[in-house]
């Protein structure tokens, strides 16, 4: 028996909470101009983050938006019952955002209306600084030393009535946002990194998402079994077929025939 003696198991972190009881969806003008009239009395930064449904739907359209400000509190907005988020944005639009992953939100945020002239991304800067993981939940256990649940990141948020515990968790990506900046930016200071990263954020606010894909079809999964010209055409038909009904049922692809499938039938 060795005298080593064994390291002792390290205490798990705190879980991140919710500071404040969590508020109705708002889904009717009324709660949109109260929201908007208690985010115009806060201060500092706009946290805000975006759910969509990928591989569920074929939009990739928000289906809940949630904004967070000091001295204001939490909101979750159903941007599904508004024309746009006008009215919002006239409130926020002014004021730098925090983001975590700006490129996966600022286009189904700009499609409802809501357009940044200053933003912070937490991610962007969490990989300027070279940190190993720059995911939301790795980044506020580095700097804060908390645990984030991610359970429900691969949800339907097309669904309704949306869960209480996924409201919950969506609440939690927007809660510690501003602090969460403050850590991040003492570093960028501290690396002499800081007027790189505001070019870097600067350059995102016209991001208009990424360039279509050439003949995207031939990104069919299991493709590279096909070697004939004749099944490559039926593959090219499938798709696209596949793709027009997706888009006018607004289902993800993949949902109403699978790539094995489809290159079984091309190959039948």
């Amino acid at each position: 028996m060795s005298g080593e003696t064994e390291s002792p198991t390290p205490e798990p972190l705190p879980r991140l909470g919710l500071r404040e009881a969590l508020g109705n969806v708002i889904d009717t003008e009324d709660e949109l101009a109260w929201a908007c009239a208690q985010l115009s009395l806060g201060d500092g930064p706009i946290g805000i983050d975006a759910e969509r449904a990928s591989g569920y739907r074929y939009s990739q359209r928000a289906y809940l938006i949630q904004v967070r400000r000091h001295g204001s509190g939490t909101f979750l907005i159903d941007p599904t019952g508004f024309a746009d988020l006008s009215e919002l944005n006239e409130v926020i639009g002014s004021h730098e955002w925090i983001l975590h992953a700006a490129t996966q939100d600022l286009v189904c945020l700009r499609d409802e209306g809501l357009r940044p002239t200053s933003l912070f991304d937490t991610e962007l800067a969490g990989r300027l600084l070279n940190l190993p993981r720059v995911g939301l939940a790795a980044l506020v256990e580095h700097y804060l030393g908390m645990s984030m649940a991610k359970e429900h990141s691969a949800a339907d948020w097309s669904t309704r009535p949306l869960p209480e515990s996924w409201l919950e968790y969506a609440a939690l990506d927007v809660e510690v946002l501003a602090e969460l900046r403050e850590a991040v930016i003492a570093d960028l200071e501290g690396a002499e990194k800081m007027g790189w990263a505001t070019e870097e954020f600067e350059s995102l606010l016209d991001f208009a998402g990424p360039a279509a894909r050439v003949d995207p079809w031939r990104r069919t999964s299991g493709i590279h079994k096909v070697r004939d010209r004749r099944t490559l055409a039926r593959v090219r038909e499938l798709w696209l077929a596949r793709n027009d009904l997706a888009q006018e049922l607004d289902i993800s692809p993949g949902r109403i025939l699978r790539d094995q499938s489809m290159l079984a039938l091309a190959l039948d």
